[in-house]
């Protein structure tokens, strides 16, 4: 599970930045990409961190084969969903398909993709140069001075294009003064959302693709093991934090955590209330990792030392409806079925009705951003097709007693969801 906004200081930072916390074990902390992430400097660290070894090597980036074929899909959907070109600005969706790093601001730059043809780039003047040095998927550049309108040369060169009048889409991440710019400067053409293109695309997942979320969700669970067998009664999440930095240093990959302990376990995102481990209390670590642009998202509730009744009962119930989930995700169903499966068996448990105890969905899109197209939210008529990739992470919270959420995240198929890892199987024992 991730946090679509601001939950506080110890949210969504790279852990990179935990040195005071590394300090306060005495491990030594060095940044990712020194000492501790080139294998060095062992002999201060945990012995279950010490033992991890680098995922990278296994890794293969996104080939040009598929940027084309991606390319050439997201052109033959703009036809079946009636669009002449889409826009599409910084972010994830544009290194997806012309693997362009490019950084928002009040300056408008991005793609123009029409239904054949290579794409076109749209960038300040002075970015010129920058910009040929990263394109590798067709060669128009356009360009605009300080003094110009980006949003009167995306008209004349769509215009260029035979798209003078027609359907826009818009990617749905694009600003709105963007949007609003190219509106007023091309009134004649119709603006839409352009996530039928864009999800339509990265909604489903390719062999290399799915390839590289395996790799970062065994890392991520792999941190998560060899943080679990160091951690100790009496460390702080600032403690907590600074060792999934070094495991991640070890694994050769950036990531996050997000640790919340025993009262707090019952917000699902938590608090930033200052929190410590204690023996017999639930503590539950939730966040990921990304390779090669591709993240992970793996949450797991546990207990250091003996786990009461009430909690292994509960562990058990959320345990059943993750599995109930995940049968469900199967092609040819809707994503609201999802959902409803596992908050049936979460509900006939004494935990319901509806979101009483279970408050959130069930999941997520992940691929490139943690959360993405498409959600298994109750009552969504979203198509189920293969090799669509979520989260599946059911939980039952407890105000003021303890919450417990069990996360995983599947591919679908004809025969359901198929986990990246394996689920936990006890409170007390997270990784068998």
């Amino acid at each position: 599970m991730s946090n679509n906004g601001h939950r506080g200081v110890d949210r969504r930072r790279f852990l990179g930045l935990s040195a005071a916390g590394a300090a306060s074990l005495g491990l030594g902390f060095a940044p990712l990409g020194r000492s501790l992430a080139q294998g060095r400097a062992t002999s201060s660290l945990p012995p279950s961190i010490a033992a991890l070894q680098p995922v990278t090597g296994k890794a293969k980036p996104i080939g040009d084969d598929e940027y084309r074929a991606r390319l050439g899909k997201g052109q033959r959907l703009l036809g079946e969903h009636g669009m002449d070109a889409v826009f599409i600005a910084s972010g994830t969706t544009l290194k997806y398909f012309v693997d362009l790093q490019w950084w928002g601001s009040e300056r408008t730059a991005g793609v123009l993709l029409t239904r054949s043809g290579d794409p076109i780039y749209i960038t300040p003047a002075f970015e010129r140069s920058r910009a040929l040095e990263q394109i590798r998927f067709g060669s128009e550049v356009r360009t605009w001075q300080e003094d110009e309108s980006p949003y009167a040369l995306i008209a004349q060169t769509l215009r260029d294009k035979g798209v003078a009048t027609g359907t826009l889409g818009i990617e749905e991440k694009v600003p709105y003064f963007m949007a609003d710019g190219i509106a007023k400067a091309a009134p004649q053409l119709h603006l839409v959302n352009g996530t039928p293109v864009t999800a339509g695309c990265r909604s489903v997942k390719s062999e290399a693709e799915l390839a590289l979320l395996q790799i970062a969700n065994d890392a991520t669970l792999a941190c998560y093991h060899a943080v679990w067998q160091a951690l100790q009664p009496g460390m702080t999440q600032q403690d907590v934090q600074a060792l999934v930095a070094l495991a991640y240093g070890r694994l050769g990959v950036r990531g996050d955590v997000d640790i919340n302990v025993g009262k707090y376990t019952a917000q699902p995102h938590g608090s930033i209330e200052p929190q410590k481990i204690d023996e017999g209390t639930v503590v539950i670590l939730d966040d990921g990792c990304q390779v090669h642009g591709y993240t992970s998202d793996i949450t797991r509730t546990f207990v250091l030392g003996k786990a009461s009744d009430k909690m292994k009962r509960v562990f058990s119930i959320v345990q059943k409806a993750q599995i109930a989930a995940r049968d469900a995700a199967r092609t040819g169903g809707k994503m609201g079925d999802i959902d409803k499966a596992a908050r049936k068996v979460i509900a006939d448990a004494g935990f319901g009705p509806g979101y009483q105890y279970f408050s959130h969905r069930l999941g997520h899109g992940i691929g490139m951003d943690m959360h993405e197209w498409y959600y298994a939210v109750g009552g969504s008529e979203q198509p189920i097709v293969p090799n669509m990739t979520m989260s599946d992470e059911p939980g039952i919270y407890i105000p003021g007693e303890f919450g417990v959420r069990l996360e995983d995240c599947m591919v679908t198929t004809d025969n359901g969801g198929r986990w990246f890892t394996a689920q936990s199987p006890s409170i007390e024992l997270p990784f068998g």
